[in-house]
């Protein structure tokens, strides 16, 4: 789909929906729009991914507050369903993994979730754990984003036994208690009728097989720890705290499955000179009374270097400056910051006897007595400005 539905949209809820009400519409949804309820319609499995990826992110808390705050543009860069599970989406087998459990065994509905449709079962697809991660970005970084190479020490699949933990990978045999599918069924006769459960399987826990012969590399686990650099892009206008993930890039779990993803929390470096506020920067100018009396200009640093700027003759403390479009670039896209320059006068705190002299004679001039007029706004009419200018 070129562009992306909203996901309260997809599901049919609103914004204050409950987990309860959020899991019953996702359930109907991907119920309606089964592939194999829908042979005959192409579009029905495009659907049915759409409904999971909006349930993946509005039953997060974490994932459903940055989408409410930056819509899917905060969802960029993750992993997961709610971030572009790798080129086309996510597969029905991360689906299944995921949310198989959500309809349960005994549903009308089970021969599609969790098991195979015609005739036997699905063995549920495992998932490692995610890895998580700090970084720090500084506030160049933040305004304009930046690629980052990080390095991580994650547990891979061992290549010598292809990652089944078995002796060059063929010394494995399929369990006979499950017959490879990793769970066990237990019916129970009662009043009410038959009652059937679904397990793990306690023969091989879940994997189907049976190791005969361990990997001399990794022992049987059929994972070792490895040094990975990934390539991450941090688009411009993160914040503090936002969350992001790369799919595929955490753990695989021990003999066979599907890594978990690498969460990558922001830490802002604090600047020397500017600070963020929201979209904006803000940037405290000293000068001296004699400049503010008689005008100059002055460089000031920005996100993109040095900019130079003029102050009129007779500024005051407390005047804004605005330099457009020198902030922040907004998270989804929607144009940049300013940097607002706020503009102190430097009283000095020691005099000199010639210094002391000469203001002393200028004490009682009348240019130099306090006239503020209607164009020199007290405070709250800057803050005003500041937030509608």
């Amino acid at each position: 789909m070129a562009t992306k539905r909203d996901y309260y949209e997809v599901l049919g809820v609103d914004k204050n929906a409950s987990p309860d009400d959020l899991k019953k519409a996702y359930r109907k949804m991907a119920i309606k729009f089964h592939p194999d309820k829908n042979p005959d319609d192409p579009t029905a499995e495009e659907k049915f991914k759409e409904a999971a990826e909006a349930y993946d992110v509005l039953s997060d808390p974490q994932k459903k507050a940055r989408y409410d705050q930056f819509g899917h543009a905060g969802m960029s860069g993750n992993g997961g369903f709610g971030g572009g599970y790798g080129q086309g989406g996510p597969s029905m087998e991360d689906i299944f993994s995921q949310f198989g459990d959500i309809f349960g065994d005994d549903s009308p509905f089970g021969s599609f979730f969790g098991r195979g449709g015609a005739g036997g079962q699905r063995q549920r697809v495992r998932r490692g754990s995610d890895l998580r991660i700090k970084l720090k970005l500084t506030l160049q970084e933040v305004a304009n984003g930046v690629e980052k190479k990080i390095k991580v020490k994650r547990h891979v699949a061992c290549t010598t036994c292809g990652g089944n933990g078995s002796k060059n990978g063929t010394a494995v045999q399929t369990c006979q208690s499950c017959n490879g599918t990793g769970q066990v069924r237990k019916v129970v006769n009662t009043m009410l009728g038959q009652m059937v459960s679904t397990n793990t399987c306690p023969t091989c826990n879940g994997d189907g097989k049976i190791v005969t012969e361990r990997c001399d590399t990794c022992f049987g686990e059929g994972r070792v720890l490895q040094e990975d650099v990934i390539p991450i892009k941090i688009p411009a206008g993160v914040a503090e705290g936002i969350q992001l993930s790369v799919g595929g890039k955490g753990n695989v779990p021990p003999r066979g499955g599907v890594a978990g993803d690498l969460l990558i929390v922001i830490e802002e470096e604090e600047d020397g000179d500017l600070k963020r506020d929201g979209s904006n920067v803000i940037y405290d100018l000293y000068v001296n009374f004699v400049d503010a009396a008689l005008g100059t200009s002055v460089e000031v640093p920005t996100i993109d270097g040095k900019a130079r700027i003029t102050l009129e003759p007779g500024i005051q403390s407390g005047k804004i400056l605005r330099l457009k479009g020198k902030g922040i670039k907004d998270l989804n896209g929607y144009g940049r910051g300013d940097e607002l320059i706020h503009v102190n006068v430097w009283t000095p705190k020691q005099l000199s006897s010639e210094e002391r002299s000469i203001l002393e004679r200028l004490r009682s001039s009348p240019n130099f007595q306090p006239k503020p007029t209607k164009s020199d706004k007290g405070f709250f009419e800057k803050m005003k400005d500041f937030f509608h200018g």
